[in-house]
């Protein structure tokens, strides 16, 4: 914006705003500024003469004080008007004074406008393509609109319990992952995990490493090589073995807006935000949109007056990828970017023991950045404090011991600062700031307090605690032991954060979800994955154990069934023995079987011969010959045992054998005199003999 005319006494404002679409260059005109009842007004008049512009604009502003024109309603002078409502407040200091560091840039500046186009006419410059289409659907019979209705209600049914799958699906996932916090400053680097067991936080890992101030003293991003190098040894120390952490980026590096839209559903609005048309309408930035990484969330809808509320965070793709490679380069990887003084407000959040916490304001004090973060109903008010560099060191070097003038008159503008803040966030809401904790670096900021409490006697001031409800195991004590220990609030706040793939703070609030990381959505589509998969994996293990439980179910139920028809087993114990013993017979029976049956198949072809060689021996046995045993080996030999009375009938015998034609030869083996006194032939003097037949086979 730039020459600003002022009339009506000073309360309308005139100036020219340059809208652009798609980057380029759309109309240059004069454009009026002022405030009604507590609210900003902006208007359009249409045209690029200054005087035909100041009569347009003078015209709309008396019928404004008048009544004249709707609040809700207001139409723009010029169709090619736009109007804008953004939510977030800064306050600004009215000294104007050179600093060696730059002031933050004007899109920081969170301004307030309100909503003046219509509804239809807002639709169509943010889309910015044809509507002709949905103008048929407005135009639809009351019958069919009922019938819409009707469905539109069936919808709802089937929405809330898509809702509560998808919040009790997103809780699990949340709940599960792992991530470590890291907040670097110019002067320290703060490491923490966190765990959660029932209700309780514990105090997983924390580590406190301090930077050396003449090597960071031109900013992080340009000392990013040696940081990287003490971030490795912070995590070292804090022995963090997960390498997804959350980062932050201050605030002076963001742009933070609450901007009003007309109404729209979920497709609509990711249309326009695709189209680039949403934001370059809503939101006035200096450069291109795609030197920018954006977030937004809608934070509520208002079917009466057809409109939204969106938060918008967006920070240069410039500063985005500086502070991740900081991390990058000490071989972690960041999963989530938010901005810092929302790091705050999540850790405030997570303190259950402070009560009335909506009347309570954060206040960081510090060298580097100094802001009041309130937060009205999901909405952010952020009022930037404006100080000198050599106004931040006569703050740091403060020690209460000694009266210094120089000192408290910085601490009185900066309370008038806040002041004015909290008087114009009380007139907007109706509602009024009783505390305000404070978040500092400084190690003297006890000795402060006081004189910031001269000048605000109805505020109460208190260093906040972020550790006060976390348990913190012994071994973690002794770093923790400190005497302002609000230096840990932005490092645990980003340890509170978990990564959402599915939205799960979608259902809770819009300032507890900002990812300000470019690849935030291949980082979700990756968590996303290997949620499923364990997910996938818990349900077949599930499946195991449920089929385990029911065969033991079953098993139970067989065993019940069984006893009944046990309950004969004397009975049947007995037929069992009878029938057993009955069986051992017949295998007995059924063994000597198989045996004659196998020497059975070991008499082969030969048989015939074998039986008239056996008649020709039979033929051949003297009278007084006896024989005891005949053996045939299955080949061509027979031993012949026996008995005769002498001597010759042996040979007698011998020489019959050897008279056969199937006898080959038959000679005498063996002779003996048999002896015992159960041998009956010993008495009668008979010897024995073996004779070997060799048979003509």
């Amino acid at each position: 914006m730039t020459n600003i005319i002022s009339t009506k006494d000073g309360r309308l404002h005139i100036y020219i705003r340059q809208d652009k679409y798609k980057g380029k260059l759309k109309s240059e005109n004069w454009v009026g500024r002022t405030f009604y009842k507590g609210k900003q007004k902006v208007v359009s008049s249409g045209t690029t003469d200054l005087e035909e512009a100041k009569k347009i604009l003078e015209q709309w502003y008396d019928d404004l004080i008048s009544g004249k024109l709707d609040n809700n309603t207001d139409n723009d002078l010029n169709n090619n008007n736009t109007v804008h409502n953004q939510n977030i407040e800064t306050s600004k200091t009215s000294e104007k004074v050179s600093d060696t560091k730059p002031e933050i840039t004007k899109e920081n500046q969170l301004q307030n406008t309100s909503v003046s186009a219509t509804h239809e006419e807002k639709k169509k410059k943010l889309f910015n393509f044809d509507l002709s289409s949905l103008k048929d659907k407005f135009s639809l019979k009351k019958n069919n609109q009922d019938n819409k209705e009707k469905n539109k209600n069936k919808k709802i049914d089937l929405s809330k319990y898509k809702k509560l799958f998808s919040e009790k699906i997103s809780k699990a996932n949340v709940a599960g992952e792992e991530i470590a916090g890291i907040d670097i400053s110019e002067d320290s680097i703060k490491i923490a995990q966190l765990s959660k067991k029932d209700n309780d936080w514990i105090l997983e890992k924390i580590s406190l490493r301090l930077l050396d101030k003449n090597k960071t003293a031109d900013g992080v991003i340009n000392a990013k090589d040696y940081v990287s190098e003490e971030l490795k040894l912070a995590m070292a120390n804090a022995k963090v073995s997960t390498t997804n952490v959350a980062i932050s980026i201050p605030v002076t590096s963001a742009i933070i807006r609450v901007v009003t839209s007309p109404l729209m559903s979920d497709d609509e609005l990711q249309k326009a935000i695709e189209t680039d048309s949403l934001w370059e309408n809503l939101v006035q930035l200096t450069d291109d949109l795609n030197e920018y990484s954006i977030f937004h969330q809608v934070i509520s809808r208002n079917n009466k007056t057809n409109t939204m509320e969106i938060l918008f965070v967006a920070s240069k793709l410039s500063d985005v990828n500086a502070y991740s490679s900081i991390v990058k380069k000490a071989g972690l990887n960041p999963v989530i970017m938010d901005v810092k003084c929302f790091t705050l407000k999540n850790a405030f959040d997570n303190s259950f023991k402070i009560e009335n916490k909506a009347n309570n304001a954060l206040l960081e004090i510090g060298t580097e950045d100094n802001y009041l973060i309130i937060v009205h109903d999901n909405i952010p008010i952020i009022t930037d404090i404006f100080l000198r560099p050599n106004e931040k060191d006569l703050l740091g070097q403060f020690d209460g011991s000694i009266q210094n003038t120089d000192t408290e008159s910085v601490v009185r503008r900066y309370c008038m600062q806040l002041k004015q803040a909290l008087s114009d966030y009380e007139s907007k809401y109706s509602s009024k700031i009783n505390n305000m904790k404070i978040v500092s670096s400084l190690g003297n900021i006890e000795e402060l307090i006081p004189l910031f409490k001269k000048n605000l006697l109805n505020t109460g001031l208190q260093v906040f605690d972020p550790l006060n409800e976390i348990q913190i195991p012994a071994y973690n004590q002794e770093k923790t032991n400190l005497r302002n220990r609000s230096i840990y609030t932005s490092v645990l706040g980003l340890a509170y954060r978990k990564l959402d793939v599915f939205g799960y703070y979608k259902f809770v609030t819009a300032v507890k979800n900002i990812n300000l990381l470019p690849n935030r959505e291949s980082l979700k589509r990756q968590s996303k994955l290997k949620f499923l998969s364990g997910f996938a994996m818990k349900g077949l293990v599930g499946g195991i154990a449920a089929l385990y439980l029911f065969l033991i179910g079953f098993s139970f139920f067989q065993i019940s069934t069984n006893k009944s028809k046990l309950a004969n087993e004397t009975n049947i114990q007995q037929e069992f023995n009878l029938v057993s013993a009955e069986h051992k017979k017949l295998t007995k029976t059924v063994n000597d079987m198989k045996k004659a049956l196998k020497l059975g198949d070991m008499v082969n072809s030969n048989q015939t011969v074998s039986y008239r060689a056996l008649a020709q021996i039979t033929r051949s046995v003297p009278q007084r010959v006896q024989f005891t045993d005949l053996n045939f080996n299955g080949n061509k030999e027979i031993i012949i045992s026996g008995l005769a009375f002498s001597d010759q009938d042996i040979i007698n015998f011998i020489s019959n054998l050897n008279g056969k034609d199937l006898i080959d030869q038959a000679s005498l083996k063996a002779m003996n005199v048999p002896k015992g006194k159960n041998d009956l032939q010993s008495a009668n003097n008979k010897k024995g003999f073996t004779i070997l037949c060799k048979l003509k086979i």
